[in-house]
């Protein structure tokens, strides 16, 4: 029975990171199919117009397996100790992770709804990017003073320690991890959806933008570093919207 629950561990892991790796390698595919380098700027024909829902949903979706799945390391990697020590199930492992998954899907949906309304008033550009400095400036601006926010601290807190959210909101079996994960992936989202928002600064197929926001948020849930990052990048991010404005306000 011991050497039956390590190898389904083993298997889970190796999905879920397979899952993580196809879906890079897709958003990949899909920004040279899109004409685009790594910095989403455009160096050749566009192949792969996203301009409809169903292909904005499905590039989202994609981008949301490839971006918000590395950050559920800890979580999993939590419940997983739960399975070893208390009731956890390897069923329920695979609830909390489907759980959070469709609640990013629905962001993914409602970014793509908000996309289709940017692309059809001209306020983005074929390759999701805005097409005004002004608007780059201020969102890079709302974001960072978003990381100073009372919702950023409680989202981020429910993020950053897994254990405390699990021990307070404990169900069993896959039903139970389902629901779990769907509380944490609520928690994700109202603690990330600026950085998921900037796309339309880079442009949403930009890997470099994609690359870069995983890695921050990937840290920012880590126990060890997570509470030293948040503030430090509201810096950031409020620095430059503040020179995107200055540089937008010279007419330059």
């Amino acid at each position: 029975m011991t050497a039956l629950r390590t190898s389904l561990r083993g298997l889970s892991w190796l999905a879920f990171f397979a899952i993580i790796l196809l879906a890079w390698w897709v958003m990949f595919d899909m920004a040279r199919m899109s004409g685009v380098d790594l910095w989403g700027r455009p160096v050749g024909m566009n192949m792969m117009p996203m301009e409809s829902f169903g292909t904005l949903f499905a590039m989202w979706a994609i981008m949301m397996a490839a971006m918000m799945l590395p950050t559920l390391v800890p979580t999993l990697g939590t419940y997983d100790a739960l399975i070893r020590s208390a009731d956890g199930t390897r069923a329920g492992w695979i609830g909390v992770l489907l759980g959070y998954f469709l609640v990013w899907v629905a962001v993914a949906a409602l970014l793509a709804v908000v996309q289709v309304a940017f692309l059809n008033t001209g306020i983005v550009n074929g390759l999701g990017a805005f097409t005004s400095l002004w608007l780059s400036g201020l969102l890079l601006l709302a974001v960072g003073l978003f990381q100073f926010s009372r919702l950023k601290a409680v989202c981020h807190g429910v993020c950053h320690s897994p254990m405390s959210y699990f021990l307070g909101r404990w169900r069993t079996g896959f039903a139970g991890g389902l629901r779990m994960g769907a509380g944490m992936g609520a928690f994700c989202a109202g603690c990330c959806w600026g950085l998921m928002a900037l796309g339309f600064v880079g442009g949403t197929m930009s890997l470099v933008w994609m690359g870069l926001a995983t890695l921050f948020m990937v840290v920012e849930k880590l126990p060890e570093l997570g509470t030293h990052v948040t503030k430090p990048m509201g810096i950031v991010l409020m620095t430059a919207g503040l020179g995107v404005i200055a540089y937008a306000a010279t007419g330059m």
